[in-house]
């Protein structure tokens, strides 16, 4: 389970505040309070979170008490306030003439200046490295989350070619992506489904429009699932009805299989210690030379991201420019594609878990 006093004790080692202050202003949750709490539920819009040493208080509204109550972790104190009075009274009573931090990512400059006028805090320091810090690497319980997202979108993905027929559009199949997540037992989606036909493929973030699918098309899908406030990432590259003898599909197929060599090699450099810079090195390497350089320079994005609670979590990246070194317990992509505008691209992507000698496939 969750243990919240380890993670409270994590975040203020890193902080030089007494107290750290977390609101969501909006019905998008600040993740570092999702972090920090361990809901699974609930919206908590302008509820504020207050840390201080070995304990956290809540402070919501009576709409969100009972749902709060029922998640609670040891070491929380949730307050219902009944007004907007009564929430500027008592965080002056927890903040006033201390040093608040607050996540800089997140808190809109408009609620930083309310927090000021109301709470009359010593100063407000931004703590958002100690957050990231902290998150960066995962419990043995988050990754046992991880895991289960996981499970959920490679059998959305290996579900998905049933639905494949000619005619269908792509916002038609990411509608079924979106569907079976759920079916599956995820909460939804960790980001909007990336669904590409043919030539749309070569565009790595395209979003899902009117296309329809043909024979001997790529099927590009990019997707994840949430489950418990944790997130997967996941592409897989089809080709649907393909004509074996036709040149394109030769070409893709040649495509197919320097990703898969890249994704391959990238894997085998990624351990604790490494900088993230040399896997995404190695797979552009390998990319740009295949083929006497056919591809050199069509692989346009970075090799990965980190991955938790966000999609694009807190840590350590793999791109050409990352100085920071990967370490055990942390979540990364390992995604190479190519891309050739107006032909199609392809993408392999799996999340992996970061450990002393090497790097697992989750």
């Amino acid at each position: 389970m969750i243990d919240i006093r380890n993670r409270i004790s994590k975040v203020m080692r890193g902080s030089a505040a007494s107290r750290i202050l977390l609101i969501n202003s909006g019905t998008n949750q600040d993740s570092n309070f999702l972090y920090m709490t361990g809901f699974t539920s609930g919206v908590f819009e302008g509820s504020a979170l207050i840390i201080e040493k070995g304990y956290e208080t809540l402070l919501t509204s009576k709409l969100e008490e009972g749902i709060a109550l029922e998640q609670k972790p040891k070491h929380m104190d949730v307050i219902a306030v009944k007004s907007r009075e009564e929430m500027r009274s008592r965080l002056s009573s927890l903040l006033k003439g201390k040093t608040v931090g607050i996540n800089g990512n997140y808190l809109p400059y408009s609620t930083y200046i309310s927090i000021k006028r109301i709470a009359k805090p010593r100063n407000i320091i931004d703590t958002s490295k100690s957050f990231n810090i902290a998150r960066s690497v995962k419990e043995p319980y988050e990754l046992q989350l991880m895991k289960k997202a996981n499970h959920i979108i490679k059998k959305v993905l290996s579900e998905m070619p049933k639905f494949f027929k000619v005619g269908i559009t792509e916002k038609q199949l990411a509608a079924h992506v979106e569907y079976l997540i759920r079916e599956y037992n995820g909460d939804g989606s960790s980001f909007p489904p990336i669904v590409a036909f043919g030539k749309n493929a070569a565009l790595p973030h395209h979003m899902p429009d009117g296309t329809k699918l043909t024979e001997n098309s790529i099927v590009l899908l990019d997707c994840g699932a949430k489950f418990e406030n944790y997130s997967s990432d996941v592409t897989r590259t089809y080709v649907f009805r393909p004509d074996k003898k036709s040149e394109k599909y030769k070409r893709i197929m040649e495509i197919y299989g320097i990703v898969e060599n890249a994704q391959r090699i990238a894997l085998d450099s990624i351990r604790s210690g490494v900088q993230g810079s040399v896997p995404h090195a190695k797979a552009e390497e390998y990319i740009d030379s295949a083929y006497d350089g056919r591809y050199e320079g069509k692989f346009i994005h970075s090799l990965g991201h980190p991955i938790g609670i966000d999609v694009h979590d807190v840590g350590t990246s793999l791109s050409i420019n990352e100085e920071r070194e990967l370490k055990p317990g942390m979540v990364v992509s390992d995604e190479p594609g190519i891309y050739v505008r107006g032909f199609g691209g392809v993408r392999i992507e799996d999340d992996v878990i970061v450990t002393a000698n090497e790097a697992k496939m989750m």
